[in-house]
């Protein structure tokens, strides 16, 4: 079970723990969900910056919902991170910059108590964009291109009476991000504005090797066998036995 738990990507694992391990402290009333949600004033007026991430991180008392919505963060989250993103961990980071960043920005001017949600439609619109082709089943009851999945999701949290302004945000930073990443760049006139600072990359991305380095010889000795070593050429060859 540890193996396999070590086997997620690192992203995904440390984000779903980290909503996991939040829910169960509730749960435990270890703390509750009045020193998590989003509240400007006490992030700004009582420096409770904490807010600021908690917010993503609570989804609510354990049931139908928590679970829903873990399945799907977890399974498209892992999906990006081994898909589009695979290799490229400090730009997925960014990409978890970027939406969480315009979703406090959007939260500043609403009522939005908790985030996670919104960020979970966010994943998913950005994989569903990715893979157009891909195709969906729902409960078994609809069929569908996996572009459809977030208004589909949408609609299925209308049925149980949730409110749509969460599922709308997501769904619009996601596409924020997808234009601004992978439509923009390719337009005629068009550039890359997203860039991943190269702090993001020290810390999470291998430094590349440079394929002009030339190793001394002293490096190119190191490791061999005596029988391995490079000989003089004025040196006499060895006797043949």
């Amino acid at each position: 079970m540890a193996v396999e738990y070590l086997l997620i990507p690192t992203v995904t694992r440390a984000y779903t723990t980290a909503c996991v391990l939040t829910t169960a402290a509730v749960q435990l009333e270890f703390i509750t969900p009045f020193q998590l949600y989003f509240n400007p004033d006490l992030i700004f007026r009582k420096c409770q910056m904490w807010r600021l991430i908690t917010s993503f991180l609570f989804f609510g008392p354990l049931g139908f919902s928590f679970l829903f919505n873990m399945v799907f963060l977890f399974r498209y989250c892992r999906m990006l991170e081994e898909g589009s993103f695979r290799g490229r961990t400090a730009d997925f980071v960014f990409m978890f910059l970027f939406g969480g960043v315009l979703m406090t920005i959007f939260g500043l001017f609403s009522n939005l108590f908790f985030l996670g949600q919104a960020f979970t439609i966010m994943l998913v619109y950005i994989w569903s964009r990715r893979n157009p082709y891909v195709r969906m089943n729902f409960f078994g009851l609809l069929n569908f291109q996996a572009p459809f999945l977030p208004w589909v999701l949408m609609g299925f949290s209308l049925l149980l009476g949730n409110s749509i302004v969460i599922d709308l945000l997501g769904i619009c930073v996601g596409h924020v991000y997808y234009f601004l990443e992978d439509i923009f760049p390719n337009q005629p006139g068009g550039r890359k504005l997203l860039i991943t600072p190269g702090l993001l990359k020290t810390i999470f991305d291998a430094p590349e090797g440079d394929p002009d380095y030339l190793p001394l010889p002293e490096e190119t000795e190191r490791g061999l066998g005596p029988e391995e070593l490079p000989q003089d050429p004025q040196d006499p060859a060895p006797p043949r036995q």
